[in-house]
């Protein structure tokens, strides 16, 4: 039997132990998989901690709400966020400055939600908060049980990207044009749908497609993914 025989053999096998399509072994995959969940964890307990730093040190919750300065480090935060964004995606395998790259990452999308944090109440935040938990966990458990039963959620990547895209338009549009509190909820809950879409594709990738050597750009995938749905779940329910 020839090399190509050796891999639908070896993928075949495969199939009784784990996922559809996986030539890796078992062992390797389910290692990348705790590998890029572990970061991630990492990643939201900074995220959660700066939070609460907005919310519970006055200090910080009247630098965000009344400081002039406030606009200048927001608005800072997200430009950088997005140049760190874009240089990981040409160097998230380059060891160690991926990580160093995320760890700017991760503080640059902390401030964002901390200072969006400030704005609502402690136990809005904390609702909000339980809710994305709840959320992403029975996402990322169906999408396991539906990827292991065979399914494929690759499909749903050019619709979320021209949800994306429409939304980035839209909420460019909102700068100029503010909506009310309805219109903001209906963004919000728009968005929040459509973040749950970017949890079932990304989690696919990470089951699927992801090499063992993308770990920093899985982990930026599914961190996003929850810390936007966290965001939009707190605009929702601040405005109710």
């Amino acid at each position: 039997m020839g090399k190509h025989g050796d891999i639908e053999a070896g993928a075949s096998n495969n199939n009784n132990v784990l996922y559809p399509y996986m030539i890796e072994s078992p062992e390797l995959r389910w290692g990348f998989i705790r590998k890029v969940y572990t970061i991630v964890s990492l990643q939201l307990l900074f995220t959660a901690g700066f939070a609460s730093f907005f919310i519970f040190f006055p200090p910080a919750k009247n630098f965000a709400l009344y400081n002039d300065y406030r606009l200048f480090v927001f608005f800072g935060a997200v430009i950088v966020t997005f140049i760190l964004l874009f240089v990981l995606s040409k160097y998230y395998n380059k060891h160690p400055l991926n990580l160093f790259l995320l760890g700017l990452y991760t503080l640059g999308m902390s401030v964002t939600i901390g200072f969006a944090c400030a704005f609502a109440k402690a136990m809005i935040v904390l609702e909000a908060a339980f809710l994305t938990g709840v959320v992403v966990a029975s996402l990322t458990l169906y999408t396991f049980w539906a990827v292991k039963r065979g399914s494929d959620f690759s499909f749903l990547g050019p619709f979320l990207f021209a949800s994306l895209m429409v939304m980035l338009l839209f909420a460019m549009i909102q700068i100029f044009f503010p909506l009310g509190p309805i219109g903001r909820m209906v963004f919000a809950g728009i968005g929040a749908l459509v973040m749950c879409g970017f949890i079932v594709y990304d989690t696919c990738d990470l089951i699927k497609r992801y090499t063992y050597d993308d770990y920093i750009w899985a982990a930026i995938s599914i961190y996003g993914d929850i810390v936007n749905l966290f965001m939009y779940l707190l605009t929702l329910l601040n405005d109710l």
